[in-house]
């Protein structure tokens, strides 16, 4: 027997060692490498944000509050309906609860939740975005979620948010000869009316329509995952060295076993978001009803030619800032059919499942998982893991104890005033 001292964030503890393992409440044991596990899932690991060299408004308080009006303002879009929170919804962990999104027409994909995405390097499914900005610009346009157009965009902040703009990002420019409906989008009138546009006049205007999405983005990157009981309970671990009782029960403590151990959960869904932000093939069946899906296969090539991309003009990047996208490989065989993992914060109350919405349930996910079944394209990264009944049981009880409020002032979970 002997005593160990533990290192974490600057907490310091002491912990009994009993043939190489820290013993803890109700007499079971952490390992230290467990302990070390337990600790760079917990939410205190999350650290500070990372600067975002695209966006030199994102944290720009009067540029978060011009997005958080926007986010919720259905003027962008071409019925006057719909606008980001439609399918984020503030009080669902700002996503909607459904399969396939729907907005002025029905989606492909699941809605992502949003807390939290300011530390990721890719958005949407397949990553085809490598910004929050970029990605608040991609259902704008979209023909099935906002379905306007930069022109009409441009024009409904000049009439509506003219004083908050131009206080932000200097003169609007002016847009007396633009048509409203006109964009580089599928529309065919709204596509031949920009094309007739002068090339600087395009410029002036997809300007505009760029500091809408860094300002969107200003505002979301202020929503954070909230700590959960699995947090507290390594919270408590790591400060008193012993597992707390009454945080978590029996079941959930073996849920988590089993998530760091025998499930190997941690290969994809690490570190303190419960996500590597990578892209995998897990045999995810195809929606029969929906066009064919490759994934990332397609996303990495998108996001390479992407106009509003880290090496794009409308970037605030300097060179040498877009490392993501400098080593990005878009070819490969690995990419076909690979989704990203998404954050398990707030999993429990975010059926369905997966990217189209395929799984129902929680206990269908890790069904799933433990089957291990072929997937219909490429090459699925499982292996079956012979979970008996009971495990399965235990480790979605864990999973449901990774539930908590989105961390932000209550304030930026409605329209702000006089919207």
């Amino acid at each position: 027997m002997g005593r160990i001292w533990i290192g974490a964030l600057g907490v310091g503890m002491l912990v009994t060692v009993v043939a190489g393992a820290a013993r803890v409440a109700g007499g079971s044991r952490w390992s230290p490498r467990e302990v070390e596990t337990l600790r760079s899932l917990w939410i205190g690991e999350l650290g500070p944000l990372p600067p975002d060299p695209s966006n030199r408004y994102a944290d720009d308080p009067a540029a978060a509050a011009l997005g958080q009006a926007l986010f919720f303002d259905t003027r962008l879009s071409s019925n006057g309906r719909v606008s980001c929170a439609t399918c984020h919804l503030p009080g669902r962990q700002f996503q909607d609860d459904v399969a396939l999104a729907s907005g002025v027409g029905r989606t492909a994909r699941r809605t992502m939740p949003i807390a939290g995405t300011a530390y990721a390097p890719w958005f949407f499914w397949d990553g085809r975005k490598d910004s929050q900005w970029a990605q608040a610009l991609g259902p704008l346009e979209s023909p099935v979620e906002h379905g306007g157009t930069r022109a009409q965009y441009a024009h409904v902040v000049a009439e509506r948010y003219r004083a908050e703009y131009e206080r932000i990002f200097g003169p609007l420019p002016d847009l007396a000869r633009v048509p409203r409906m006109a964009g580089p989008v599928a529309d065919s009138g709204a596509r031949t009316a920009w094309e007739a546009l002068p090339a600087a006049q395009r410029d002036a205007v997809t300007r505009v329509y760029a500091n809408i999405g860094k300002a969107i983005a200003a505002y979301e990157r202020r929503l954070q995952p909230g700590p959960s009981r699995f947090d507290r309970y390594v919270e408590r671990l790591l400060a008193d060295g012993r597992a707390p009782s009454g945080v978590l029960t029996s079941d959930e403590e073996a849920g988590l076993r089993l998530f760091i151990g025998k499930a190997n959960c941690t290969r994809c869904h690490n570190g303190p978001r419960l996500t590597d932000d990578d892209f995998h093939n897990t045999g995810v069946p195809a929606v029969a009803s929906l066009p064919a899906d490759s994934g990332r296969a397609t996303g990495a090539r998108q996001v390479v030619a992407d106009e509003f991309n880290c090496r794009g003009r409308y970037s605030d990047a300097r060179p040498g800032d877009c490392a993501e996208l400098e080593f990005l490989v878009p070819e490969g065989k690995e990419l076909v059919r690979a989704f990203k993992a998404p954050s398990l914060r707030g999993v429990a109350d975010r059926a369905p499942y997966m990217h189209a919405g395929q799984i129902a349930t929680l206990a269908g996910v890790i069904e799933h998982y433990d089957r291990a079944p072929r997937a219909p394209a490429g090459t699925s990264e499982l292996q079956p893991l012979k979970l008996s009944a009971k495990e399965r049981s235990q480790l979605e009880a864990y999973l449901r104890t990774l539930d908590a409020p989105v961390a932000a002032e209550p304030s930026l979970l409605e329209p702000p005033r006089g919207n």
